[in-house]
């Protein structure tokens, strides 16, 4: 990545600025902006999370902000309320306090006399989420978003549910906010900080059983669900994506259902932005940024208005790599989407065979509970083996159905929709299916999966019990995808009853009988080379810190030869850094123990500690979230201990302790 040192316009950063809601409460914002802005008014361009702007996102916030500032931009970093430096209370993610706060921030930012009245919002995951549901509410100021690794739909393709299945990213995501908001404001900044902290410890929610509660696409889910009425998607849109995150499927809902500019770049990407995720190549977001706020923050007439519909890396073949930092691949341009260069190619399935023409199968699908170990994390962020590594042994597990050896390779870009007749032994049962590239030396990569609850199969609003040993038909649609499969390769596609610990299992081992199957695949014709170029990526300079205790992670899988349970274990240690700035010390240290027995669902069970750490001289403050999950027949059973310390003494300690119904999972 280039660093740039030298802008059009010099720029001031305000650390603290505070922004007062209608109910009285003060959000604090971090505010770059040019220094003649008072003068020469820009406008604003607004970054809105509960991840603390002082510590949480500092190091990505150095790097983006003040480049796009020295373009002519006021760039605000605001912590939601309850979190960093702000004042008053969380108590969920998405609701509808935190939706009416961004209205007032927008229009607060529009009437600052160094804005020019026009805003622009940009966020990834969580900022992502709410750049598009801002876009949905229609601030009049609100002009444009750019919105990364974000979802249109809350239950079908967030961290909580897919495909109407429990999701194990689901606790894992309670545990984290439970550490992250346990956290206090900066006592450089807040002089009641204390105080503050204390409430904010009383009042923190356990939010995992509450998420796990609503097993349909209820009126829960459905808020902050911009799919619900795309024609209240004016604004324009600008989306992306990585084939290495779980939220793939954005891109294809907005570039499909927005009335007016929805666009879509989608890279190989974990769940980072563009210009430093892996694995690469990465490109220059901020450059591209800077083109989309001209166009429609300034009115520069720069063709940007007049793009293409979506631009797509297309994965090649390569050797399965949890740890990735680069992909071989070209760039794909679509003016439209859908595209006309995809047509529609269906595969037969026969025993063990994909393409070979139709036959009854009779096959059985019943899979150990521990098979999954190698699908990766929901949103991987980084190089520590989270992404899909070889799924040799995972596809040993399953019921797979393999093409010949392809002559000259296929093109994929898009969905796939697997149709199957089967029966089921268990009223509760889902069923995993995995694309995967398998090379001539037996290895093999995961393209894309898509998950199905057979109580969902007609309706994520209103399941049904999956009929005992009665035939019935179902539709599962697999995650967006492209690739170019090379020749020789060959294209299996993997069935399972088990994924975890992706999935939470079912109560009962379930077995599928197939009856007969077809595949759908969205077969891409026409290109040749990259269609697109992309500026390479560039940044502002780096934060500025001193490390004292250097990271350190971890990733392994456990085989207790006793018991049989089997454990996929994740250690990440931040260690501890210096602020050379402002002089706060952070660190943090999170253990993941997810384990099972391949012969029991009922033996499933995780354990989540998670401490958080700051310091500055002899203050020095430390939270620690322990977490437990585990389950019967007719409930999960989630709890957790929060525990918080001023020094060395203990301050804060409170347990939870929730039960939760199976009804559909």
């Amino acid at each position: 990545m280039r660093t740039v040192t030298d802008f059009p316009r010099k720029i001031i950063d305000l650390p603290d600025e505070g922004i007062m809601m209608p109910d009285g409460v003060r959000l604090s914002a971090r505010i770059w902006r040019p220094e003649d802005a008072g003068e020469n008014p820009v406008p604003a361009v607004l970054e809105y999370i509960p991840y603390r702007k002082r510590d949480g996102t500092l190091v990505r916030d150095e790097l983006m902000h003040p480049y796009v500032a020295g373009h002519g931009y006021a760039c605000i970093r605001v912590d939601m309320r309850g979190n960093g430096d702000s004042e008053g209370l969380m108590a969920d993610e998405y609701t509808q306090q935190e939706m009416d706060d961004a209205v007032a921030v927008i229009d607060w930012l529009s009437r600052q006399p160094w804005c020019s009245g026009a805003v622009g919002m940009m966020g990834k995951s969580w900022g992502g989420f709410n750049c598009l549901q801002a876009a949905f509410n229609q601030p009049p100021a609100l002009k444009a978003v750019i919105s990364v690794c974000s979802t249109a739909d809350r239950f079908a393709d967030d961290v909580h549910f897919k495909g109407g299945c429990l999701l194990g990213e689901n606790f894992g995501w309670g545990a984290v906010m439970l550490s992250f908001s346990s956290r206090p404001a900066d006592p450089a900044l807040r002089p009641d900080w204390r105080q503050d902290w204390l409430a904010r410890l009383e009042a923190e929610p356990w939010l995992a059983p509450r998420w796990a509660s609503h097993q349909t696409r209820d009126a829960y889910w459905k808020h902050g669900s911009i799919c619900e009425d795309w024609g209240r998607m004016q604004v324009p849109v600008l989306n992306f994506g990585g084939w290495a995150d779980n939220y793939m499927n954005t891109l294809g809902h907005v570039m499909t259902n927005h009335p007016g500019v929805g666009q879509g770049v989608m890279g190989p990407w974990v769940h980072q932005y563009p210009h430093t995720a892996v694995p690469g190549p990465q490109i220059g977001f901020l450059q591209e940024a800077i083109r989309w706020w001209d166009c429609w923050l300034k009115g520069i007439d720069n063709g940007v208005a007049q793009g293409p519909r979506y631009r797509a890396y297309m994965l090649h073949s390569a050797p399965p790599d949890a740890c990735a930092a680069h992909r071989p691949g070209h760039w794909v341009v679509e003016e439209q989407w859908p595209s006309p260069r995809v047509t529609r190619a269906v595969l037969a399935l026969s025993p063990g065979r994909l393409g070979q023409g139709a036959a009854a199968l009779g096959l059985s699908v019943a899979t150990p509970q521990h098979l999954g170990l190698h699908t990766g994390e929901f949103f991987p962020m980084g190089l520590h083996a989270e992404m899909p590594g070889d799924q040799r042994a995972d596809d040993a597990l399953s019921v797979c159905f393999d093409t010949d050896p392809l002559a000259e390779g296929m093109d994929l870009l898009g969905q796939a929709t697997l149709h199957l007749r089967l029966r089921s032994d268990k009223p509760m049962a889902f069923l995993v299916a995995r694309l995967c590239d398998v090379a001539p030396d037996g290895a093999s990569v995961r393209i894309c999966h898509g998950i199905l609850n057979l109580r969902h199969r007609d309706s994520m609003e209103q399941p049904t019990p999956v009929p005992v040993a009665e035939a019935f038909d179902i539709a599962l649609t697999l995650d967006q995808m492209g690739y170019r499969l090379a020749p020789g390769h060959r294209l299996r596609l993997a069935l399972s009853t088990t994924y975890w610990p992706f999935l939470w299992p079912s109560p009962e081992a379930a077995t599928l009988t197939l009856e007969s199957g077809t595949l759908d695949l969205p077969r891409h014709s026409g290109s040749r080379g990259d269609e697109w170029l992309p500026p390479v990526p560039e940044a502002a300079p780096g934060w500025k810190h001193r490390v004292l205790r250097a990271p350190a992670a971890a990733r392994r899988i456990e085989h207790d030869l006793i018991t049989g349970r089997i454990a996929l274990i994740v250690e990440e240690d931040t260690g501890d850094a210096e602020n050379l700035t402002h002089g706060l010390i952070t660190g943090e240290t999170l253990r993941e123990v997810w384990s099972i027995h391949p012969d029991d669902p009922l033996s499933a069970r995780v354990e989540i500690s998670y401490e958080q750490r700051l310091a500055r001289g002899d203050w020095s403050v430390r939270s620690l979230a322990t977490c437990q999950m585990s389950a019967a027949a007719q409930n999960l059973q989630m709890d957790a201990q929060l525990q918080a310390w001023e020094g060395a003494a203990q301050v804060f300690s409170r347990q939870f302790h929730a039960p939760v119904k199976r009804d559909h999972i």
